[in-house]
């Protein structure tokens, strides 16, 4: 990926203000959620409930797809990115304490939960994307290009 394309992608990250994450439910249909993220370069971190079906879906098959849409006010300015990836729940104490730092630095309000019971309930996922489309709709309607990672 070029340096360009990568400023582009990160840009997109640290604006947009959540993402929609698929993950695959056991019957096989796709399961999309918005959920907030934080992000080290193009690693996603997203917190989310410790028992609930996304994360069953994730311990079951680690494959998801996820799409961050940039603000706009007409759809020749649409910019957004679509990625398949991998996501794994944290189990390291020191990985999740990353991931809840990549998170407060976008919502601080992460670190008010930090010691309460409500902590216990959040697992933490690292997202390492595979392949990214990138949708750039000011050099087209549609205009995507295909970034492996």
């Amino acid at each position: 990926m070029d340096q360009a394309t990568r400023k582009f992608i990160l840009d997109i990250m640290q604006h947009a203000k959540d993402l929609t994450l698929a993950t695959i439910r056991p019957d096989g249909y796709p399961q999309a959620t918005t959920v907030s993220y934080g992000n080290d370069g193009l690693t996603l971190y997203v917190g989310i409930g410790k028992h609930s079906q996304k994360a069953d879906n994730i311990r079951r098959c680690n494959k998801v797809s996820l799409a961050i849409d940039g603000e706009y006010g007409d759809w020749k300015d649409i910019k957004g990115l679509s990625m398949g990836a991998q996501a794994e729940v944290l189990a390291d104490p020191d990985e999740i304490r990353h991931a809840a730092e990549c998170l407060a630095k976008r919502f601080p309000q992460v670190m008010e939960w930090a010691g309460t019971e409500m902590m216990r309930e959040v697992a933490f996922l690292r997202i390492r994307p595979q392949v990214i489309s990138v949708l750039d709709y000011e050099k087209g309607f549609g205009h995507t290009e295909l970034v492996t990672v």
